[in-house]
């Protein structure tokens, strides 16, 4: 999975102590559980939502200290074992921001990850999440995310919405990518 490789990715940078994962995975932890020794924080339980909620804070106060110390010294953070990169791992998005049953949650989760998104990069708290509806409605934020992986999609317009207005006609055909195909 998309989500794996990123995590593999950086183990020898986990294993240093220069990335901390803090794993949320609101379907009860089905999907991220097998890394949970190499995450510096695990959410999993949907009958605790603001769980979620409260490990977003603190990534989120963890950013703007960040943002408070560096101001007038750099313009981009430098992972260390005294600071290390976060690296938000959300799988199923669309639990915390469309599924929710609680919706002032939801919109304080919104909230949130919108800021995390908008700020959180330059001084090393990244977000990086999987979602397999990729409709405004389920992710209003999601050109937040400068960077996006399109793997099968239903349909071309949904192509669009991930990947931007033209990116069927340039090749980026996931509508035809065969469900026998995985990946």
């Amino acid at each position: 999975s998309v989500l794996w490789s990123i995590v593999r990715g950086v183990a020898n940078s986990i294993r240093r102590g220069e990335v901390q994962v803090w794993a949320l995975d609101p379907k009860g932890g089905l999907e991220l559980s097998p890394g949970e020794p190499l995450f510096a924080r695990f959410v999993y339980n949907p009958r605790r939502w603001e769980d979620f909620a409260e490990l977003l804070e603190d990534a989120l106060e963890e950013m703007n200290n960040r943002i408070d110390r560096l101001r007038g010294l750099t313009r981009k953070h430098t992972p260390s074992v005294a600071e290390p990169l976060i690296l938000l791992v959300v799988d199923e998005m669309a639990n915390l921001t469309a599924y929710m049953p609680d919706r002032q949650l939801r919109q304080h989760i919104a909230g949130t990850l919108s800021e995390l998104l908008s700020k959180g990069r330059a001084v090393g708290v990244v977000t990086i999440a999987a979602l397999q509806d990729p409709r405004k409605d389920v992710l209003p934020f999601r050109d937040l995310f400068t960077t996006r992986i399109a793997l099968r999609l239903m349909e071309k317009q949904q192509v669009w919405m991930v990947l931007g207005d033209e990116a069927h006609d340039r090749g980026a055909a996931c509508d035809r990518i065969p469900k026998a195909l995985p990946g």
